[in-house]
């Protein structure tokens, strides 16, 4: 066995794909909600039916996202329980189940109430969940991005 030389240990692909997929669902999600909040406050009607409609589209790049978040990292922390592991387990369960169950029933909702002009007491108090929902999301995955650095810090910091 050589002896080690201090140079850090090349990233595994499962690593790679972990950190870029949750890159790009925590974007994408936050483009869905910049767009939605700045729609409504600043744009027309022609806008905010453009952001409505467009969301639902979004999904083929954000389900594929989580799916390989996930996935990836149940299969990264297979063995390993406690501490941060636990907390970013608990939370995607939190931000599949919010998303599942709140935030594409609403935005599909969303859109087809856009789509027909139909802008009313419905459409707005499903606007104000899908904005509450999606916002927790965010915190959800950013916390759980904040964890992921620190326990790779952590591990450089080990070498």
């Amino acid at each position: 066995m050589q002896p080690r030389t201090g140079a850090p240990r090349a990233r595994t692909p499962m690593v790679a794909i972990h950190a870029v997929a949750g890159m790009v669902a925590l974007a994408t999600i936050l483009v869905f909600w910049l767009s939605t909040a700045l729609s409504e406050a600043f744009g027309s009607t022609a806008t905010v039916v453009a952001v409505k409609t467009l969301i639902p589209w979004g999904f083929l790049i954000l389900i594929p996202a989580m799916a390989a978040t996930g996935g990836s990292g149940f299969r990264l922390a297979r063995g390993r329980t406690g501490g941060k592991i636990d907390a970013k387990r608990k939370r995607m369960i939190a931000v599949a189940a919010n998303g599942i169950l709140i935030l594409l029933p609403s935005a599909f909702f969303l859109a087809a109430r856009a789509a027909s002009d139909t802008f009313d007491t419905a459409f707005y108090a499903i606007q104000a969940i899908e904005l509450v929902a999606g916002a927790v999301n965010i915190t959800l995955l950013g916390l759980n991005m904040h964890d992921g650095f620190a326990m790779t810090r952590r591990r450089k910091a080990r070498r």
